[in-house]
């Protein structure tokens, strides 16, 4: 059996075009007998409120155009709608609350407005000369060792700066966008700051997502989060269209499983060492 995907974005997500649908991937999930799933929408921000460390940080929030708050009234119907449809697979709420160390205040107003089940920490951009940009952006300017060194320090405090998430989402996410005329991506190039990141997570006792469409991690990479004191995984497809759910899990599987994790009793749950 294929573990629970643990990080799938629909229509309610405002980076998803029109052929996301949560009715579609459900349908995906069961047809490769992925026994649950949690719609785990984008929470970000274009603003922000009193309590809210970023308000302090001074910084600018000029590339968050996009941005669109999340209906949850409509959101949390589509769900119910969904898990009357299909009761055999396991539907999870949840959010993927970006740079949830910036905007606590924010991110807690909206946990407390609906039953989120599941919730994911990412950082999708970092503080540079005033503003909040995206490393991708940056790697021309800072060069790509210098852009990993910061994007690993910024998500080291946000682990430590926050604990509105239970699992940590594509703690390398620059990785996804790197320059093709950079030397190629090594994983122990930045070991370092990998086992920064590692460390700090154990010690909130959450869970590291392996997640499936970033470059997936390696048996090396999942060994340091062992060693680090880490105790769970999750799987994460990031889907943001149906039938990317559970997108290489078998794939995933393996790699964990060569890494020392095995699933539990509840198939719905982490996989543990």
């Amino acid at each position: 059996m294929l573990p629970a995907d643990n990080h799938v974005h629909s229509e309610w997500s405002f980076d998803t075009g029109a052929q996301a649908s949560m009715d579609r991937a459900c349908a995906r999930a069961v047809e490769l007998g992925v026994p649950a799933v949690a719609f785990t929408e984008h929470l970000e921000f274009t603003d922000w409120v009193d309590g809210d460390a970023i308000a302090a940080d001074g910084l600018e929030l000029g590339w968050w155009a996009r941005i669109q708050p999340i209906d949850v009234t409509g959101y949390l119907a589509c769900v119910a709608r969904c898990r009357e449809r299909y009761p055999g697979l396991r539907i999870r709420t949840g959010v993927e609350a970006g740079e949830p160390h910036m905007f606590g205040a924010s991110v807690a107003r909206v946990l407390a407005s609906g039953p989120f089940e599941r919730v994911l920490g990412s950082l999708h951009a970092i503080p540079y000369e005033g503003r909040l940009v995206a490393p991708d952006k940056l790697f021309h300017t800072l060069g790509t060792h210098e852009v990993m060194r910061r994007y690993f320090t910024e998500m080291v405090r946000m682990i430590k700066e926050s604990d509105a998430f239970e699992v940590l989402a594509h703690l390398d996410y620059p990785r996804r966008y790197w320059p093709a005329g950079a030397p190629p991506y090594r994983e122990a190039d930045h070991e370092e700051g990998y086992r920064a990141v590692l460390s700090a997570l154990a010690g909130s006792d959450r869970a590291l997502e392996v997640n499936t469409r970033s470059p997936m991690a390696s048996v090396d990479l999942l060994r340091w989060w062992r060693e680090e004191g880490g105790r769970a995984v999750s799987f994460g497809s990031d889907a943001h269209l149906p039938w990317i759910v559970g997108d290489k899990f078998d794939v995933a599987v393996d790699v964990a499983a060569a890494a020392g994790f095995t699933r539990g009793r509840d198939a719905h749950d982490f996989w543990r060492r």
